[in-house]
């Protein structure tokens, strides 16, 4: 997987200017765009690609002799780059991202999703806690694209995502940190060095985030296709988080009852 800037097509945003806020992050929504289908797996291909700001997706093309090979194409990065910026409405930006999530098209959607994914993996916290303090949700759980076989194959794992990142934002709720994003190990854990009485209180939450991640279930055949493998390594880095967040837990607590 590939994540890569287009020197050549990055449209960057006028930071500064609060007056062009709307205009910028409006950028994001435009009209969806058919995926690319090769070799029986489905990929998001680079043309058509939103222009302000730009989402991030694997390109794979295939050369006259068949073989293949992989694009870069913009990232995500202008509108993490958004969160941090004092002009930017993150209400606004966040809104959006979930009102593309309500598209019918499974392209459209998947886009949207791995986007906030990466925005609470790698953008600032006010992004995390404005969806957890609000009432904005993916209200997904019955997504279905019926316009073919891509979409039909793909709906199972975008119902999927959305639960989880739907309950990544509840965790931030319930606990006010985001366990992908503390300290952890024996001498800073946060978990670690957390008081028994909250500590009881914090793992069943954590727990319900693991248990929702989990439920992504992809097999090997599944990580061929370069969507779900963009989203399998976006979970896998916030499991092995959590994880370790869950080990420093109990261990904590077991020693507090030893």
């Amino acid at each position: 997987m590939i994540l890569g800037v287009d020197t050549q097509a990055t449209t960057y945003l006028p930071y500064t200017v609060s007056t062009q806020e709307h205009s910028c992050i409006q950028g994001y929504v435009a009209a969806p765009h058919r995926g690319t289908q090769l070799k029986g797996h489905h990929v998001v291909g680079s043309a058509g690609f939103l222009t302000s700001p730009r989402v991030c997706f694997e390109s794979r093309l295939v050369t006259p002799n068949g073989s293949q090979h992989l694009k870069s194409v913009p990232l995500v990065s202008d509108l993490i780059h958004c969160t941090n910026e004092p002009n930017v409405s993150i209400p606004q930006l966040a809104n959006l991202l979930i009102e593309r999530s309500q598209n019918t098209n499974w392209v459209v959607v998947f886009k949207s999703l791995i986007t906030v994914h990466h925005m609470m993996c790698y953008g600032n916290e006010r992004f995390t806690q404005y969806l957890a303090s609000s009432n904005s949700t993916f209200q997904l759980s019955n997504f279905l694209d019926k316009s073919g076989v891509q979409g039909y194959d793909m709906s199972p794992f975008i119902r999927r995502y959305a639960k989880y990142l739907n309950e990544k934002a509840l965790s931030y709720r319930t606990v006010a940190f985001d366990f992908c994003k503390v300290k952890r190990g024996k001498e800073e854990g946060t978990l670690r060095t957390m008081n028994p009485e909250k500590l009881l209180k914090t793992l069943p939450v954590l727990q319900s985030q693991l248990d929702a991640l989990l439920e992504f279930d992809c097999t090997a055949n599944d990580l061929t296709n370069g969507v779900i493998n963009m989203t399998f390594m976006l979970l896998f880095r916030d499991l092995i988080r959590l994880f370790a967040n869950y080990n420093d837990g109990v261990i904590n607590l077991l020693g507090k009852c030893a």
